[in-house]
């Protein structure tokens, strides 16, 4: 499978976006899926993960309450819905999958990666 981020963009204080991680290949419902940022500087950490059959979902602390994570099988489609974001938010945002777990959210667990995406947050 082959992932292809898209929806980052500057937003301001509060403001909301909603990322998309379009998925091409074999089928998409096999995979955990999840998503990961890099700010510059600090090293790549875990924002959400939704489960292999979609039934769990995962989040960090630092968005829990504020994101949304979801996937769409049929459209072969997740997303991330980031609501009162704030500037700490910034960072490369990151879809990845994992043919091996259930659901996970450490990166060394997934094994495909798209090319990330670029969500500011201006203060």
């Amino acid at each position: 499978v082959q992932l292809v981020e898209s929806g980052g963009g500057l937003v301001q204080t509060g403001g909301s976006l909603r990322l998309s991680c379009a998925a091409s290949g074999r089928a998409f419902s096999t995979y955990a899926m999840g998503w990961f940022r890099q700010a510059p500087g600090k090293e790549r950490e875990f924002v959400a993960a939704f489960s292999r059959t979609g039934g769990l979902t995962s989040y960090s602390d630092s968005v829990k309450g504020r994101f949304t994570i979801s996937r769409d099988n049929a459209k072969n489609t997740m997303y991330l819905q980031m609501n009162s974001l704030k500037p700490e938010d910034t960072a490369v945002y990151y879809c990845a999958a994992s043919s091996t777990s259930i659901i996970a959210s450490i990166s060394t667990m997934y094994n495909i990666w798209g090319q990330g995406t670029q969500v500011t947050v201006s203060s």
